[in-house]
């Protein structure tokens, strides 16, 4: 089966599906921080020539992980200045961010996922078909992910951590929001557990 896992750098998505035997490759405008296959670059250039990554057409199944810097809930604060005025260069980078999530769900692959955190994409395109934790998935820890779904199944909890984590202090279990500013790229990384089950339940 070919898997493309847009936006990721980190090749946790892309490795999970390789080792049960996919042909999977990542793409992102950083490099792979791990070896593999991994096209550098814009995805919109893959859409409109799959050849670019050996592939005679587009994959069976695309996961995507748009980035959420101007999407994210959180990040809504900004969208005005301290006077009250609008910010208008923020309120186009959030446009053209939506824009692109669009193009992603619309594009023309028979299996999606696109993940991001809350974000505005739940009230300006549509609504979730899950909200998972990384908790569920072997990781005492809590971030609300939402997945939006086309012709694929709700992920199933692989391994509940929940009764222990709940026995960690508060900032052990919100570890990634304690992480400071300028630590976007790290919050971006998936959790292993949910990629295994992605690649397990999905492959």
């Amino acid at each position: 089966m070919r898997v493309l896992v847009a936006c990721e750098f980190s090749g946790v998505v892309r490795d999970a599906f390789i080792e049960r035997g996919h042909d999977a490759v990542s793409c992102d405008l950083l490099p792979t921080e791990q070896p593999g296959p991994h096209y550098e670059g814009d995805i919109m250039d893959l859409f409109d020539d799959w050849s670019l990554i050996g592939w005679n057409g587009p994959p069976d199944l695309m996961i995507a992980h748009p980035p959420c810097t101007y999407l994210s809930v959180s990040g809504s604060r900004w969208l005005y200045n301290k006077d009250g005025s609008k910010n208008k260069e923020r309120w186009e980078k959030r446009e053209e961010a939506l824009d692109f999530v669009r193009y992603l769900m619309d594009t023309p692959i028979e299996h999606i996922c696109v993940e991001n955190p809350v974000s505005v994409i739940s009230s300006q395109i549509r609504k979730p078909e899950q909200l998972i934790h990384p908790w569920e998935y072997g990781h005492p820890e809590e971030k609300r992910t939402c997945l939006w779904l086309k012709n694929l199944p709700k992920l199933e909890p692989t391994d509940s951590v929940h009764e222990e984590m709940m026995k960690l202090p508060k900032k052990e279990r919100h570890r990634i929001w304690w992480m400071g500013s300028g630590k976007g790229k790290e919050r971006s990384i998936t959790f292993s557990g949910i990629a295994n089950a992605m690649a397990d339940q999905w492959g």
